[in-house]
């Protein structure tokens, strides 16, 4: 009995075994291949992105960018030494002084170009938008430098006003200032050349005009070499002054509080001259509206595209004066179609601004959206 058990049980296991489906068997191999998993491939018409994927590495813009600032660093460094050995041996307060900005600039050039570097990185899913915006911090870097660097002059000048117990060498400090002046000269040239040609297509590459007015932009087209031309303009003007103060103390040795005077006078022409770059720095940073954009404009072209009613969170920032960014909402009406409304809206506001992103939200229209304090418009500023 007990073996025609054990018969029965074996015979059963075999029909459980035979009725298992063939997925849940051990060792067994798909009746067919599973499918590959698909990789992103660029789509030759672009469904939502006006322009197609931009080449890795800098712009033609920023690559001429970095060979300026890589020059204008070179014959920086080269006289800046020759500086400093001419105002050691001069014992001239306003050589150490023209020295001193000269180190400035190799400093701000160098995280200049290091910022370069760093905004072609991609961007990630904690840096959203990239890495952009370094290129702002390295021209703030480079302001804030220069100004601490002036300070300190500044008080060395003063104290040498009050103590008259220094000698100055007058034909070095006419020879070292000479050069000075040649040197600046040179650096000013090199950071002011023309960059490549420039469009107003979207892509952030061209020159955004700092200063509302003409329509021409300057030929400056990077914040970074920007800010190096304005310290090399700052130089440049100091160089001046303590080129005429070292020719009056080379004839006139008596008239030595030149070399101070000359110091405080010009240093603080150079602070003034980092006003406008610190003013677009700030801009920038503090999310404000690009200066060559109004708000005004933007929300008139999104209200003139046929069926919208109105719009509503609209934001116009910039990560760099080249980079412009846009989003808004768009409340349309119920017989309008939302995926033509979104593709004129956008070619419009890429087309007439030359923003490099947009983002723009349709929703359809509700009449309680006039009463809504979310959906006014911000007050003028």
């Amino acid at each position: 009995v007990a073996a025609g058990a054990r018969g029965e049980n074996i015979e059963h296991l075999k029909l459980r075994l035979e009725a298992r489906p063939p997925t849940l068997l051990l060792f067994t191999e798909p009746s067919e291949p599973l499918p590959e998993e698909s990789k992103p491939v660029e789509m030759p018409f672009h469904h939502c992105h006006r322009d197609p994927l931009p080449p890795p590495g800098l712009t033609p813009e920023r690559l001429h960018a970095r060979k300026q600032l890589y020059a204008a660093c070179a014959v920086c460094f080269v006289f800046m030494a020759g500086e400093v050995v001419g105002g050691y041996l001069a014992h001239s307060l306003a050589i150490m002084t023209d020295a001193a900005h000269l180190l400035a600039d190799v400093g701000s050039m160098m995280g200049s170009l290091f910022s370069l570097w760093l905004s072609t990185r991609p961007a990630t899913r904690t840096m959203t938008f990239g890495w952009h915006r370094s290129e702002t911090l390295g021209a703030l870097a480079s302001v804030v430098s220069l100004w601490m660097v002036t300070g300190i002059l500044l008080y060395l000048a003063f104290v040498r006003l009050l103590h008259s117990d220094y000698h100055i060498e007058g034909g070095a400090m006419l020879l070292t200032a000479s050069i000075a002046v040649c040197a600046n000269l040179l650096m000013a040239f090199v950071l002011h050349q023309a960059g490549p040609p420039h469009s107003h297509g979207s892509r952030g590459a061209e020159y955004a005009p700092l200063e509302e007015g003409p329509e021409e932009p300057l030929p400056l087209g990077n914040t970074s070499v920007r800010a190096a031309f304005v310290h090399v303009l700052g130089d440049l003007l100091q160089s001046f002054g303590v080129l005429a103060a070292s020719i009056l103390i080379y004839f006139k040795p008596q008239y030595k509080a030149a070399d101070p005077i000359s110091t405080f006078l010009f240093s603080i022409c150079a602070l003034g001259s980092t006003a406008p770059t610190l003013r677009d720095v700030l801009r920038i940073l503090m999310e404000g509206t690009p200066r060559n954009v109004g708000f005004e404009p933007v929300r008139d072209t999104l209200l003139s595209v046929p069926g919208v009613r109105a719009t509503h969170e609209l934001h116009l920032w910039a990560l760099t004066l080249t980079y412009h960014v846009a989003s808004a909402h768009l409340a349309i009406d119920s017989t309008a179609d939302p995926e033509a409304v979104l593709a004129e809206a956008s070619s419009r506001l890429y087309s007439r601004f030359g923003f490099s992103s947009c983002t723009l939200q349709v929703e359809q229209y509700q009449p309680e959206m006039a009463q809504c304090l979310r959906c006014q418009e911000p007050p003028q500023a």
